[in-house]
């Protein structure tokens, strides 16, 4: 007995607004048959580093990491990603192999489309082909903003500057589980392990922050701006 085709959920969906909205309903039902949702626990891999690039992906809903290891087998975190920005898709033009491997650090969904048929897309429609450079453009300049930020910060500046992100950017509360160990954090903002979880301690007991287990309560967030700024 032949199954009935699923109803095609592109039609729909929200990221069609962020980079979709140059293509027909007609091309979208075309994109269904040529991607699928993929389900990761949190610390599940999603791509490695050195692993042939086969598919677009984006990050539909969770939180993931973008990281590369050293030649000493140490992570290099690299950015933290949030729901509808791409995740490792900065290559995809350029190389055959995934340059940097993505991690799930909660519990994601991402979507993957064939790589060829985006391809065959930028070929077709320019205004596709615009949107979705324009895209990739704006998470690479954020990546390299993130990171001179940091670089030009001391050490309770880049701790502050982490806390604000999960704050601001992140999850947009005060109150959040931190979704990333301290060791993370660390090879986030080139510091060293203890020396986050110093600053995090001094952070609490002169009252800027509540810690209960995994739990962040961000107190004063005027006074981690101005450690931020300053620091």
């Amino acid at each position: 007995m032949n199954e009935k085709k699923k109803p095609c959920s592109c039609v729909s969906c929200d990221f069609r607004a962020v980079v979709f909205t140059y293509l027909e309903d007609t091309t979208i039902e075309e994109l269904c048959d040529h991607k699928e949702e993929q389900f990761f626990r949190k610390g599940e891999i999603i791509n490695h580093e050195g692993e042939k690039i086969t598919n677009f992906k984006y990050l539909k809903s969770g939180l993931v990491k973008l990281y590369r290891r050293t030649s000493d087998g140490d992570e290099q975190v690299i950015t933290i990603t949030r729901p509808f920005e791409f995740v490792s898709n900065m290559s995809i033009f350029s190389e055959e192999r995934y340059q940097y491997s993505v991690s799930a650090l909660e519990d994601s969904v991402v979507c993957m489309v064939n790589l060829e048929f985006i391809k065959g897309l930028f070929l077709k429609n320019g205004g596709f082909a615009f949107s979705l450079l324009s895209k990739i453009s704006r998470i690479s300049d954020k990546i390299i903003a993130q990171t001179l930020d940091i670089r030009q910060k001391n050490l309770i500046g880049r701790v502050a500057f982490v806390l604000l992100y999960f704050t601001n950017d992140i999850y947009k509360s005060r109150v959040f589980d931190l979704p990333v160990s301290r060791k993370e954090i660390a090879d986030y903002i080139g510091m060293s392990t203890a020396n986050v979880i110093r600053t995090l301690s001094d952070f609490k007991k002169e009252g800027i922050i509540r810690v209960f287990g995994k739990t962040i309560e961000v107190v004063d967030v005027g006074k981690l701006e101005i450690i931020s700024r300053h620091g």
